[in-house]
């Protein structure tokens, strides 16, 4: 489904040109930061493993090489966007925004928190499940030299790779019109180029605890996967709204149950806590399913291209020419190539 208010569409546009400019004014060339005698001892270390992880995505992963990472910027907030992702009352199914250049998302960002939750609120009245994601990298796709933000420095150096590798994945193939395509791809590729960083760096506990995140991701994932195949049975049942409304809430509850149990035989970590406990709808997991629904096609690709990263993004770059349909039958399949 896709939406569009022309007199909305201006001052939207507006707010996105804002928050670009402020924060390519504000960026600042990592190299000079580097050279002031006042910086911060964390904040150094933390722009030179950004130089180091720089130089490994393009020399190691294959990832394009430019100006993106070489400057810095503090927006001194947690986020530089909250995306705004809404599904109808009774659909899995994302509502998608158009854009000039980059074509339709499937979420709708915001520099602002609270012009998030204001749009948020217009969704909501309208009858849509919404839910409104925080975001710790701004991407603009190759146009411009992309910053590293101070919101990507939260975390460990990990999760900076991590985000690194996926935001340049993006810069290297983006086919507009399929975010689910995008996501998966840029997450597959960050995934393993983190593990494949850990390992040439020998950073032997931070990959132990890598692998033991990815476990946990997966088991939650397998979770998603297993409720949307429940509440898609429920949407397509031919039941009054009252009854939809009630038995989706239960199916809710049992996920949140079946988590406990999850988090429970984690023995400690409880990586989702946060999750659920602001309540779960349609959006939530469509925003997960997003990202996660196709990256088990393309770790197969990889397998079958024997690792060889620039003969698989070579096959994936060829999927531009097929539609979505034929994109999601190759990555399915378990053939070298494709014929669209």
């Amino acid at each position: 489904m896709t939406t569009s208010n022309s007199c909305t569409t201006l001052s939207y546009y507006q707010q996105s040109i804002s928050g670009h400019l402020e924060i390519m004014q504000k960026s600042r060339p990592i190299a000079l930061i580097l050279t002031e005698s006042d910086i911060a001892p964390e904040l150094r270390n933390r722009l030179q493993q950004v130089i180091a992880i720089r130089k490994y995505a393009s020399a190691v992963l294959f990832l394009p090489e430019n100006n993106s990472y070489s400057t810095y910027v503090d927006l001194g907030r947690q986020h530089v966007i909250w995306n705004v992702v809404a599904t109808p009352e009774f659909s899995l199914e994302p509502l998608n925004w158009c854009y000039l250049i980059v074509g339709c998302l499937t979420y709708r960002g915001y520099f602002s928190k609270a012009e998030a939750e204001r749009y948020s609120q217009e969704l909501k009245d309208g009858g849509y499940d919404v839910y409104i994601a925080g975001v710790t990298a701004y991407s603009t796709l190759g146009w411009f030299a992309d910053p590293v933000i101070n919101t990507m420095l939260q975390y460990d150096s990990t999760f900076l790779a991590r985000v690194i590798f996926h935001e340049l994945a993006h810069q290297l193939i983006y086919f507009a019109d399929d975010t689910e395509f995008n996501e998966a791809f840029a997450d597959m590729v960050a995934e393993y180029g983190v593990r494949r960083w850990l390992q040439d760096n020998n950073l032997i506990k931070e990959s132990t605890e890598f692998e033991q995140t990815l476990a946990r991701e997966n088991e939650f994932n397998q979770l998603v996967f297993k409720y949307k195949a429940e509440l898609e049975t429920l949407y397509q049942s031919n039941q009054d709204k009252d009854e939809l409304r009630r038995q989706k809430q239960v199916v809710f509850e049992k996920m949140y149950r079946d988590y406990e149990q999850l988090q429970i035989s984690w023995h400690g970590p409880d990586d989702y806590k946060s999750w659920f406990s602001s309540g779960v709808n349609n959006a939530k997991l469509a925003l997960i399913l997003t990202y996660k629904n196709l990256v088990p096609g393309f770790n197969d690709i990889l397998i079958r291209y024997d690792y060889d990263l620039r003969q698989f993004y070579r096959m994936v770059a060829r999927l531009a020419d097929c539609d979505k349909t034929a994109r999601r039958q190759f990555l399915a399949s378990d053939l070298l190539d494709h014929d669209c």
